[in-house]
């Protein structure tokens, strides 16, 4: 095999380095296959399935533990060793949030699985207002009284929901959100296709029986959200548009009246409260509307997003409940290159007398966003000032390069007919109420939208203060930012006359070569002190760190090093849940006080109270752990590796080998986090023989703006220099892989990948398997793939050579070399992408395998489908590989 150091550093990166890399690694092949079937006609194998030659020295392994077995066979091998992943998977508590009691107690409420059950339910923890540590198990109790049917999600479940759960990645079953109300503590949720509440009383004991709220309105009820000011009131999305329960009267009210609920999807392109397919799935946005915080006149206002989807195209499938139905399902899809949907702000104005909800006006913005910011596409963020007299939105181009902060006041909204023409006219200028840009970020390569931001009450004194994360210095750090709110002509003018650009003083709070991670960000305001979530100590770790707003970028590290944490803070922030865990260490959850000697960042104290998840010992069975590497590839990066070394593995023999890849952007990998179910597939293939290796190349993610913009506009076309690369660095460094007999293996982007490789490096892969893969970016969404490659026009030779259309010559003629897997009802990658590869396939006369999922989407939601997939995936490789 060929050291790394022995690879030309100046070829790595094109096609002369690609084609040096199969010219001299096919050659390193071929002496392996040749030395590989010389040994095999004089070794035998030995009775753990490896071969050792006569002299001891390294050898190939010649039969994986699923070669010879039967489908049956290898059925059962996913069931054990899905049961043994189950016997190790700890539960910890997810979605966590807080309330505290009257007496100071501080309630703990989260989403885990019941005993020896599947779904997913409501539990809490208490932890008493004096300094108590119990250092061991704090009692897990159940909150509801509760049942739910043990179906899959796609029995029972409308297509909305399902399309919401895609949406948000979230498979469980059961109750899988809810929305806590802490000063009353009233809890609704979602569940079966209603909305259910109860009420959390302090001097409760025992379980709670939730009643099913007062909906009036048939089909799925969606992201409820509780009036923060009168939790009777409660808004939630059915059928695009926009309704309010009000427990008091025990009505419901249909609030909004944008969609007329046609059967052809075309004819009606209106909604209300749900933001569009793009904003959901590539910008992690799924609430569509937003409670003012405060009600200071008894008025309850909610601010919402109407959406037009007028331009976007209409895409039918079939039915992802019965193929054998003549129904099919219709969605919009912008495809790359094509009109977006078009959002605009409402406000809504409601008022309760005598124990009666009236509504009192429906308000219009006074000049749309899109005419005071004509280069915005996007509305990525929205929500109201702490104050509750400014609305803030978060504004971005199409080219997603620059991003806008915009704070609009109250005196925007009026009554339609809005007076769009005064927009214009300057001879009153006081018609138009002010619009202040308080912050801007820009980039030339993307920008990758966060939840990072924090406004300070105060708006109303001339001044706003805030902190904002933003990549301008190449890694995620956090600013406390001031905006000046003066004079409507002081300080410059935006591109708009009627939109006034504030100059703002910027102080960065963290700085360095190390990412802040969009995962929470907690301030304490009595103290001036932030805390949040970074990779300071290593790419591999996530650590919870403070630090002072009056001592800025001195940053103190909270968790200990060796393992990775995702962390929960309450408002007080005096009470932190820290779930954490190491590649070699089940998860475990720990609550801690937070207290103070002073206010600098060295008087915080975290002292442990108890565990939610206790630490497990390390189970002895042959479930196997990964090892993570690093290594400095050609180009001076320093890259992360994991590999799963197969089961008995022999150090001196070779083994057949998968690269499990996914290789995009916004996914890391490799982290020194434990892996359990969520990893079923590499575990399985660990347990049949393989070794395992996942690599995150450049383009992956929490390394940079540099190290993850490689892949800027030539997507598909680097990723594998650098997997491969890793990949031979690490054959001669544990020396199990056997190169000869290389597999890639992934889904979605991964999937994708996986064709390239087999088309590009058909001497380095023998098989491939791709999952719902991308293969033409032209037929992918906008708001994904125009980050990364830029709008086709601008771009037509990263396209061209980013889609494996273009490389069906370069496929393989021999059988049992590809493998290609989808689901015929995926709304996210198309099926379209599938079947005009397999177009020309067929027209190229190559060989191929297709397994169709009738009833899937983009994730395998459905247990016996998950099951099919993995033992054709060992049967595919036992077989070819």
């Amino acid at each position: 095999m060929y050291l790394v150091q022995q690879l030309p550093l100046n070829l790595l990166g094109d096609a002369m380095g690609r084609e040096w890399i199969v010219r001299n690694v096919a050659s390193s092949l071929f002496d392996s296959l040749t030395k590989g079937f010389i040994r095999s006609c004089w070794t035998c194998e030995m009775e753990d399935g490896s071969e050792e030659g006569s002299n001891g020295t390294s050898s190939t392994f010649s039969s994986s533990s699923a070669r010879g077995k039967t489908w049956s066979e290898l059925k059962e091998s996913l069931c054990e060793i899905r049961r043994q992943l189950s016997a190790i998977s700890a539960v910890v508590p997810s979605a966590v949030t807080f309330r505290t009691l009257p007496d100071g107690t501080t309630r703990i409420f989260f989403l885990g699985t019941l005993a020896n059950g599947w779904e997913t339910t409501l539990h809490y923890a208490e932890i008493p207002s004096e300094d108590t540590r119990t250092l061991g198990k704090l009692q897990w109790q159940q909150l509801l009284e509760f049942s739910f049917k043990s179906d899959p999600p796609a029995i029972g479940s409308s297509r909305e929901e399902l399309l919401l759960l895609e949406r948000k990645r979230l498979t469980t079953l059961g109750i899988t959100s809810y929305e806590l109300d802490p000063p009353s503590g009233k809890i609704v949720f979602p569940a079966g296709g209603s909305l259910y509440q109860c009420v959390d009383s302090p001097l409760r004991n025992g379980t709670l029986f939730p009643s099913e709220l007062r909906t009036g309105t048939v089909g799925a009820k969606l992201t409820p959200e509780i009036c923060p000011s009168n939790p009777d009131l409660v808004a939630y999305v059915s059928n695009c548009d926009i309704w309010l329960s009000h427990e008091a009267s025990g009505t419901s009210e249909r609030l909004t009246y944008a969609h007329r609920g046609t059967r052809n999807l075309a004819d009606d392109p209106l909604s209300c409260g749900t933001p569009s397919y793009v904003i959901q799935e590539e910008f992690s946005r799924y609430e569509g509307f937003w409670w003012q915080p405060e009600s200071k006149d008894g008025i309850y206002r909610l601010l919402y997003e109407e959406v037009d989807d007028s331009e976007v195209k209409v895409y039918t499938f079939p039915s992802s409940t019965s193929l054998l139905s003549s129904e099919v399902e219709q969605y919009r899809f912008p495809r790359a290159g094509s009109p977006n949907s078009k959002s605009n702000l409402k406000m809504m104005e409601l008022h309760v007398k005598d124990n009666e909800l009236q509504r009192t006006r429906a308000l219009e913005i006074l000049h749309p966003l899109s005419h005071m910011f004509p280069w915005m596409e996007y509305v990525v963020r929205a929500g109201w000032t702490p104050d509750s007299d400014h609305i803030w939105v978060q504004l971005l181009d199409r080219k997603q390069q620059r991003l806008e902060l915009v704070l609009i006041s109250l005196e925007n909204f009026v009554e339609p007919p809005p007076n769009v023409f005064r927009f214009n006219d300057r001879q009153d200028e006081r018609l138009s109420p002010p619009v202040y840009v308080i912050g801007r970020q820009t980039s030339d390569v993307w920008i990758n939208v966060s939840d990072s931001l924090h406004i300070f009450p105060g708006a109303d004194s001339g001044k706003i203060s805030y902190i904002w994360s933003t990549e301008e210095t190449g890694f995620r750090h956090l600013h406390l930012v001031t905006a000046q709110l003066g004079s409507p002509h002081s300080n410059g003018v935006h591109e708009n006359t009627d939109v006034r650009w504030r100059q703002v003083s910027s102080v960065p709070l963290t700085s360095g070569d190390w990412p802040v991670v969009d995962e929470g960000l907690w301030v304490d305001s009595l103290h001036s002190l932030v805390y949040f979530i970074g990779l300071k100590e290593s790419p591999l770790e996530r650590h919870l760190y403070v630090v002072s707003l009056e001592a800025p970028e001195q940053v103190r590290l909270l968790t200990h090093t060796g393992s990775s944490y995702t962390v929960d803070i309450n408002s007080e922030c005096n009470i932190a849940v820290a779930t954490y865990s190491s590649v070699n260490s089940p998860p475990a959850c720990m609550v801690f006080r937070i207290s103070h000697t002073d206010s600098t960042v060295e008087g915080v104290t975290l002292t442990p109270i108890g565990h939610l998840v206790e630490p497990q010992a390390v189970p002895e069975q042959p479930i196997g752990f990964p090892e993570i590497y690093s290594h400095e590839i050609s180009s001076g990066d320093v890259v992360y590796a994991m590999v799963f070394r197969p089961h008995g593995a022999v150090p001196s023999v070779k083994y057949p080998t998968v690269l499990n890849v996914y290789g995009g952007p916004e996914v890391q990998i490799v982290t020194n986090t434990f892996k359990d179910m969520r990893y079923l597939r590499m575990h399985l293939l660990a347990s049949q023989g393989y070794c395992v290796v996942s690599i995150d190349s450049r383009g992956s993610y929490n390394r940079g703006v540099q190290f993850e913009s490689h892949i800027k506009h030539r997507m598909g076309t680097v990723e594998l220099d650098d997997q491969i690369e890793m990949l031979v660095w690490l054959s001669n460094e544990i020396g199990l892989i056997d190169m000869s007999r290389v597999a890639i293996f992934g889904w979605s982007y991964g999937g994708y990948l996986s064709l390239m490789g087999i088309a590009q490096y058909p001497d380095v892969f023998k098989v491939a398997v791709a999952g719902a893969p991308v293969t033409n970016w032209a037929l992918y969404d906008t708001g994904y793939t125009e980050r990364y490659m830029d709008l086709p026009n601008a771009n037509p030779q990263g396209y061209k050579a980013g889609s494996i259309l273009n490389y069906v010559n370069q496929f393989p003629n021999e059988e049992g070399r590809l493998l290609i897997v989808h689901g015929l009802v995926d709304d996210n990658v198309h099926f379209t992408h599938t079947s005009s590869l397999i177009t020309q396939l067929v027209r190229k006369g190559k060989p191929y395998q297709l397994q169709v999922y009738p009833c899937e989407r983009h994730s395998l939601r459905s247990l016996d489908a998950s099951k099919h997939y993995e033992t054709t995936l060992l049967n595919f490789l036992a077989k070819h590989l």
